[in-house]
């Protein structure tokens, strides 16, 4: 048993999905691990799946994210892109 069991504590007004049980939570009841959030509104927490799939699908088709495939950098060019 842990001494310090840390609790979840929100904010009122602070909105999640939890991954675990798919559902909005007003406030974190579950584990970080579990959750996106927060998110200012409870419609926007609704939507939260879609969103991770439309960031997703954003990032997987962006050029600046693609490593180019060996030979194609020349000598001491780096592919990394800017921060």
């Amino acid at each position: 048993m842990a001494l310090f069991k840390k609790r979840t504590v929100g904010k009122p007004g602070e909105w999640y999905y939890c991954l675990k049980h798919h559902k909005v939570e007003e406030g974190p009841e579950c584990p970080a691990k579990d959750r996106f959030g927060p998110y200012t509104s409870r419609q926007e927490a609704e939507h939260a799946m879609q969103t991770a799939q439309e960031r997703n699908l954003e990032w997987e088709t962006d050029p600046r994210w693609h490593d180019a495939s060996k030979g194609e950098a020349g000598a001491g060019e780096d592919t990394n892109p800017p921060a």
